[in-house]
C-alpha cells in the first residue's frame, strides 16, 4: 500500500480569493514504512504574501521570487501522488487550493489523480472529540518531538504528520483479516506448525528486575499485578479425590 503525505503553505486562507501555494511537499510510505522519498519545492505565486500567513509560515516574496511556479512542476507531483492514498491533515484546506492551481493548467482534480484521500484532522477529531487536534497538540499526545517546528514548513509538516498518523493508527494491521485465505476455525481443521515452539525462561537477574519495576509502580499507586498475587488461592481438590466422592456417593444411592 502506497501513501502520501502532504502539506502545503500559501500566500492565504482563501483559495477562492485568489491565494496561491507557495510550498509543497509531500513523503512517500509503502506499506507503513518510510521510503526516503519525497517531493518538495518551493513555488514563486506572482502575487503578495498576507502578513498574516507570512507570520505562520516565515516565507517572504522575496525569498520565492526565483522558484518555479505550480505549472513547472505540476505533472512531477501528479506522478508522485498518482494512485496513492493521499494524506493530509484538514484535507479540505490543501485539496481546495491543490485543485484551484490544477485548474488554473487545466489539469484534472486530486480527486481523480490520487486512488484515495485521507484527512488525519477528521480521525483526530473522532478519536479525541473536544480536544484540541492541531498538528502541534496531536504531537504532543503522541509524544512525538516536534521542537524543531518554530514555524510551519510544508516538508518538516509532512513528516511529523506521517509520524502522527502511525501512532493513530498503531495496530490496525494485526487488525486487519485476508479474507481470501479460509478460516481454519471454522473449517475444523487443527492449525499446523511447520517449526516447534520456542519457550524462553526469566533468569533470575529478569525476574528480579520485574520485581523492582512492579515495587516502582506500588509506590505511585494501586498495582495491579501485586493485587493479583496477594489475593488468596481458593484451592480446589485434586480430580481423584471427586472421583471418589462420585464413586461413593453412587454407591450409597445404589443401597
Amino acid at each position: 500500500m502506497r501513501q502520501i503525505f502532504l502539506d502545503t503553505e500559501t500566500t492565504g486562507l482563501y483559495h477562492a480569493q485568489g491565494h496561491r501555494v507557495i510550498e509543497i511537499a509531500a513523503v512517500e510510505l509503502i506499506n507503513r514504512r518510510p521510503t526516503k522519498q519525497h517531493f518538495h519545492y518551493y513555488l514563486n505565486p506572482d502575487r503578495e504574501i498576507d502578513q498574516g500567513a507570512q507570520e505562520v509560515h516565515g516565507i517572504s516574496l522575496e525569498f520565492l521570487q526565483d522558484k518555479p511556479r505550480f505549472a513547472d512542476i505540476a505533472h512531477e507531483l501528479i506522478a508522485f501522488i498518482a494512485d496513492s492514498e493521499l494524506i493530509m491533515h484538514n484535507a479540505p484546506f490543501d485539496v481546495g487550493f491543490l485543485n484551484r492551481e490544477l485548474g488554473l493548467i487545466d489539469q484534472k482534480p486530486v480527486e481523480s489523480i490520487a486512488a484515495k484521500i485521507t484527512d488525519t484532522l477528521k480521525i483526530a477529531k473522532e478519536m479525541r472529540p473536544g480536544q484540541r487536534n492541531s498538528l502541534d497538540a496531536l504531537c504532543r499526545h503522541f509524544g512525538i518531538d516536534n521542537s524543531r517546528r518554530t514555524l510551519h514548513g510544508a516538508l518538516l509538516d509532512a513528516e511529523l504528520l506521517a509520524e502522527v498518523y502511525m501512532a493513530m493508527t498503531r495496530g490496525q494491521n494485526s487488525l486487519m483479516m485476508d479474507l481470501d485465505k479460509p478460516n481454519i476455525a471454522s473449517s475444523g481443521a487443527a492449525p499446523q506448525i511447520s517449526q516447534p515452539l520456542f519457550v524462553k525462561l526469566a533468569n533470575e537477574a529478569e525476574l528480579s528486575a520485574h520485581d523492582s519495576y512492579l515495587a516502582s509502580l506500588a509506590k505511585s499507586g494501586n498495582c495491579l499485578w501485586t493485587t493479583l498475587e496477594l489475593a488468596p488461592v481458593i484451592e480446589t481438590p485434586p480430580v481423584e479425590s471427586l472421583s471418589v466422592e462420585l464413586t461413593l456417593t453412587e454407591s450409597q444411592s445404589a443401597q
